[in-house]
């Protein structure tokens, strides 16, 4: 699963700045069960380290969720899947 990270579509309310921690945005489109963005979370999250930092549902049906990880004093700035 390549993430989608088009930063303008997050709300502005959501901080991704941080020295701790390195952030990406996902969209989920609304033919995305609950179950299935389950799986698919829980996939980024076994393999990529990645953990749930906040999740919006919008009217559509669709979901934009931000995920984070603690970043690694040896691990390079960049954006997983790049």
């Amino acid at each position: 699963m390549a993430p989608n990270t088009s930063r303008g579509a997050l709300p502005a309310s959501w901080e991704t700045t941080s020295d701790d921690y390195e952030y990406v945005p996902l969209r989920l489109p609304k033919d995305v069960n609950r179950v299935t963005a389950s799986m698919r979370l829980a996939i980024q999250a076994e393999f990529g380290g990645w953990e749930l930092s906040r999740v919006r549902a919008y009217t559509d049906g669709s979901r934009r969720v931000l995920l984070r990880r603690r970043k690694s004093a040896t691990q390079p700035q960049s954006e997983p899947g790049m």
